[in-house]
């Protein structure tokens, strides 16, 4: 299946998450930046609670689409060791690009949250969505994170995936809502007709759209 759009796969998706519509316990996580759009549409459909957990990919280097880990909000740092032994990244390469990832990280999350915390997850269903899974290493850290927070459900929901990367996390989640898994994947991009990077200004956009009151973070803060 080929994608429009971000927002149009958050419609197509939100209708496969029906189940947890109007349930004053679920919460929708987007992953920033990509997977902010989709989840907006599958908040606005489940009449539910709308934020954002910031999740960074570690890159290998001169192959950054290629992840070697993932760093997430609240120190959790998750390493792909089969990747790391194939390519032969040394430990001090592992901490320069965590180090950088996690400057990154922490600009996201001022530009995006400003002093509110995450909303509290302990006891809630909590769907973590992005725009599409390749190696799933966001997803994973995403899912460590969530979970230490004690939530009562851990749901994955992503318009499209490789399968084998969602056979590897159905196992730590209590479900996985996967419109499309292909197979040859290639890339998340390529399942879209149109997929042009999202921008912090549309993240902001969407989260205080998302809010009751509307009203935006501050830019600066």
């Amino acid at each position: 299946m080929l994608f429009k759009d971000r927002r149009f796969a958050g419609q197509i998706l939100a209708k496969e998450l029906t189940a947890y519509a109007n349930d004053p316990d679920v919460l929708v996580l987007g992953l920033p930046r990509g997977g902010v759009p989709v989840a907006f549409e599958v908040a606005k459909t489940l009449n539910a609670p709308l934020d954002v957990l910031v999740v960074r990919k570690l890159g290998v280097p001169d192959q950054e689409e290629l992840a070697m880990g993932a760093i997430a909000s609240g120190g959790v740092r998750i390493v792909n060791k089969y990747i790391i032994s194939l390519v032969k990244i040394s430990d001090e390469v592992i901490a320069r690009v965590s180090a950088q990832e996690e400057r990154e990280l922490e600009r996201r999350e001022r530009l995006y949250r400003g002093n509110r915390p995450l909303k509290n997850l302990q006891g809630r269903t909590v769907i973590l969505v992005d725009d599409g899974l390749a190696t799933g290493a966001t997803m994973w850290a995403a899912v460590v994170t969530v979970r230490k927070h004690q939530p009562a459900q851990i749901a994955i929901a992503v318009p499209v995936a490789a399968p084998e990367t969602c056979q590897e996390l159905e196992t730590e989640v209590d479900e996985i809502v996967c419109i499309s898994r292909p197979s040859p994947f290639q890339s998340v991009g390529l399942w879209y007709e149109s997929f042009p990077q999202t921008t912090d200004e549309e993240v902001r956009y969407l989260l205080a759209k998302a809010t009751k009151n509307g009203e935006a973070i501050p830019l600066g803060t």
